[in-house]
Order: structure tokens, then C-alpha cells, then sequence
């Protein structure tokens, strides 16, 4: 009994109070939240509910374990649905859907984190204080993610460019 009490503990302390088997998802608002008392890099995946790509990168992607240990590690995770009629109030600034619950009016804070270039999914990355790195408009298989995750999460892209960084991960294995 008492070695099953002290197993049960170490499976505690390695895996914390959530799943590692999912990326551990929030809300823009959350991930504000959270930056402010443990500052990380904002990973913001934007998708519409009637995109079928946005749904087989949730279906094969993001329930990769590599994908997902390293979002869960270095990034806090954002789902935003672009058409949203959640109003954000950031930097300022009010964030709204000028016509919500109709197909294809965003939200403003997805169209201006993707610069009114409306394709998804869109794969948004930025920085501890916000400052957007970069954004990816595609559908990105585990192999297509991977190293953009790496790349900013070990802030590579201060040092190097993404081309030169695929690389260099190509000839060390990638892991």
C-alpha cells in the first residue's frame, strides 16, 4: 500500500495536475492573464468552426505528443475562433465583431493579428510582451510545425534565419 501511495506521488509530481495528453488551451483573455504573473510566448492557433482543415490540424497535429509537449512547455496555447462575438479589450484597444454570428465577419483582433489576410487555419506566434513574431497561413502537418515551434521557443529566430535553423535541425536529427 504505501509503495502504491509513493508511486502515486512521483506520477504527481511528473505530471502535474493536467493532461499531457493535450494542449492545455485558453482564451486570449487567459493567456493575458497569465503572462502578466509568468511570462511565456503566446502560441494563438485562428480558426473558423466551418473550416475543414482547422478540424484535421485538431484531429492529427495537435494531438501529436511532441507537438504537444513542446506548446504545453513553451507556450501558452490561444484558440481563437476568428469570427467570434467575444469583444477583447488589449493594449487599449477594444476588439469586436462588426456583424457577430454571421459567416465571415471576424472578430478584430483576428484580422488585425493576421493583417485582413482571412485564411485558415492561421498559426500565429509572438513574443513574451505580445509583439507578433510571425503568423502561418496553412494547415501544418507535425513535421510543418515542429520546427517553427523550436525555432521561437528556443529563441532562435535572434540568432538565425528559419532556413538556416531547418537546416542545422535536419543535420542534428531534428529531435
Amino acid at each position: 500500500m504505501l509503495a502504491l501511495c509513493i508511486s502515486g506521488i512521483f506520477s504527481l509530481g511528473f505530471t502535474g495536475k493536467s493532461d499531457t495528453n493535450k494542449i492545455h488551451w485558453m482564451s486570449f483573455d487567459e493567456a493575458v492573464k497569465l503572462n502578466e504573473q509568468h511570462p511565456k510566448k503566446i502560441f494563438i492557433d485562428i480558426y473558423t468552426d466551418w473550416c475543414g482543415w482547422c478540424k484535421r490540424m485538431d484531429a492529427t497535429t495537435y494531438t501529436d505528443p511532441k507537438i504537444i509537449n513542446l506548446i504545453n512547455t513553451y507556450y501558452y496555447a490561444v484558440r481563437l475562433n476568428a469570427e467570434t462575438a467575444d469583444t477583447f479589450h488589449f493594449k487599449g484597444h477594444a476588439f469586436y465583431n462588426q456583424k457577430p454570428h454571421t459567416k465571415g465577419y471576424a472578430n478584430e483582433l483576428a484580422t488585425s493579428l493576421m493583417d485582413d489576410k482571412m485564411e485558415y487555419p492561421t498559426t500565429v506566434y509572438m513574443d513574451e510582451t505580445f509583439s507578433r513574431l510571425t503568423y502561418v497561413q496553412s494547415y501544418l502537418t507535425v513535421a510543418d510545425l515542429k520546427p517553427i515551434l523550436k525555432f521561437f521557443a528556443e529563441d532562435k529566430y535572434k540568432t538565425m534565419n528559419f532556413d538556416d535553423f531547418k537546416k542545422s535541425e535536419t543535420s542534428q536529427g531534428g529531435n
